[in-house]
């Protein structure tokens, strides 16, 4: 697992690639982010309490994403609060990107990639929660 930070020492980026799995409930990101992310690695019969999940009033003022490439790769562009370059990372079958602060771009590099993407919610519309850049 590598964070990319910008200058000032902020979290830009999560990067966990297939071989950081480790054994067990990981989880990836901590409190202090909006979107929480977690890996699961587990032997067969094990179980995990079944369970329901409380309303609880939350508030997060940034949206958040992760991407996770099931096949194919994809070219991820990392940048600052402020839009300047950070850092390119390619992202190949198994690997995620979480992404927390600044801006990104993703440029698909084979035929057929599949990609899921989550992020916290709702979405309210393009136009209120995004700034495109060219």
């Amino acid at each position: 697992m590598r964070k990319i930070n910008d200058s000032k020492g902020n979290l830009l980026c999560i990067v966990y690639k297939d071989e950081d799995w480790v054994e067990g409930l990981n989880f990836i990101t901590d409190n202090s982010l909006f979107i929480q992310v977690g890996s699961w690695w587990y032997q067969n019969g094990k179980n995990l309490a079944k369970h329901k999940h409380n309303i609880v009033s939350r508030e997060a003022n940034i949206t958040q994403e992760m991407v996770y490439v099931k096949s194919g790769s994809m070219l991820a562009t990392i940048f600052d609060q402020e839009m300047n370059f950070i850092e390119e990372v390619v992202l190949k079958e198994g690997d995620m990107a979480i992404m927390a602060y600044g801006g990104h771009g993703y440029k698909i590099l084979e035929d057929n990639t599949k990609i899921i993407e989550a992020k916290n919610g709702p979405f309210v519309s393009v136009e209120v929660d995004k700034v495109k850049y060219e």
